[in-house]
């Protein structure tokens, strides 16, 4: 938020990329606190499970994320034009369902392997239970979500009406 604060409100673009640059180094930051903290024989807690399951999503959703919210910030503050959006219908709405799940694929098979991670880092399960937690919730996202890209799969929409002068009814 204070890079695009510093980008956008305060005109410093410099220094707003320099921020915005600065996030990654969090999420390795965060990586490498919570590597030595149960290195040092801290009790695994919820909290290292939770951040093996943040770094997964941030991994896979970081970039959008913050490439959206620039967006956003450009339209406000910056007199940027609002970013057109395509109606997706057809094959492309089902490519588009289906690649949406498959980053959270992803992001689930990032948090699950920095989790196992830790696990073998404490010594096994038995020591690193604390640290499954997060996975069941992880797990019913991944299982429920793909019930959209079922659906849009079955039903993927029709191309919008046009007038003769190109316009949509």
């Amino acid at each position: 938020m204070s890079g695009l604060a510093a980008r956008y409100i305060a005109g410093w673009r410099r220094v707003g990329g320099a921020l915005l640059l600065c996030v990654p180094l969090l999420d390795v930051v965060l990586l490498a606190a919570t590597v030595i903290s149960v290195r040092n024989g801290a009790e695994p807690s919820i909290w290292h499970g939770l951040s093996a399951a943040y770094l997964g999503i941030t991994v896979v959703y970081g970039h959008s994320t913050l490439r959206w919210a620039d967006q956003k910030f450009a339209q406000r503050y910056g007199n940027a034009p609002k970013p057109t959006t395509p109606t997706l219908y057809g094959r492309q709405a089902i490519v588009a369902a289906w690649l949406s799940w498959l980053r959270f694929l992803l992001a689930y098979g990032i948090s699950v392997g920095l989790t196992v991670g830790l696990i073998a880092l404490v010594g096994g399960v038995q020591e690193g239970a604390p640290l499954l937690v997060w996975l069941n919730p992880l797990t019913k996202i991944l299982v429920y979500s793909v019930i959209w890209p079922l659906i849009t799969t079955l039903r993927p929409g029709t191309a919008p009406d046009t007038q003769p002068d190109g316009e949509p009814s």
